[in-house]
């Protein structure tokens, strides 16, 4: 989450994202089934000398899978934010290392959106920012509340066009 600190001067958050839950629906089929599958394997190897070392395999297995494909890609959404401000687009995203772009409000242009069915009911979208400029055109996928953001962005930037239209000397 990003500090006031990290903001400039009168610039407020007004919303701070993460992308839809969704994307963690397989990593979680994935977790149950490296479960279930580590559980099963350590019920039927019989027991003997070799019983120990071969549980302690399936463990070591089962969470090198865990990690890989179900910590890795959950560590992954939960630091990639999309943040708007009174003045910015805001995106970051990295678990280690950390990335980030900024998208001014007065270059942007237009604010759009688009779901599925699918992601209707389950109230996420794409987000479609075209923005002035070297930038051009971002494409923001699982959105949650898509609707909402396209519209409080649009209003965000009227907002910041009205305020540096007031701004201007000699208007």
């Amino acid at each position: 989450m990003a500090g006031e600190s990290e903001l400039s001067e009168g610039e407020h958050s007004v919303l701070l994202l993460h992308p839809h839950w969704k994307i963690l629906l397989r990593p979680t089929l994935v977790l149950v089934l490296v479960a279930v599958v580590a559980a099963v394997l350590v019920v039927v190897i019989p027991q003997g000398s070799y019983a120990a070392p071969g549980r302690a395999a399936v463990g070591v297995v089962a969470v090198v899978a865990v990690v890989a494909w179900f910590a890795i890609p959950f560590l992954r959404w939960q630091t990639t934010t999309y943040e708007l401000t009174t003045r910015r687009l805001r995106l970051r995203r990295g678990v280690l290392s950390r990335s980030g772009r900024d998208f001014p409000l007065i270059r942007i242009s237009d604010v759009s959106f688009s779901h599925g069915l699918v992601d209707r009911l389950l109230g996420c979208g794409q987000l479609v920012v075209e923005s002035a400029g070297e930038h051009g055109q971002l494409v923001l996928t699982e959105i949650p509340q898509v609707e909402r953001v396209q519209a409080t962005l649009f209003q965000l930037v009227e907002d910041e066009h009205a305020r540096l239209a007031r701004e201007e000397p000699g208007t």
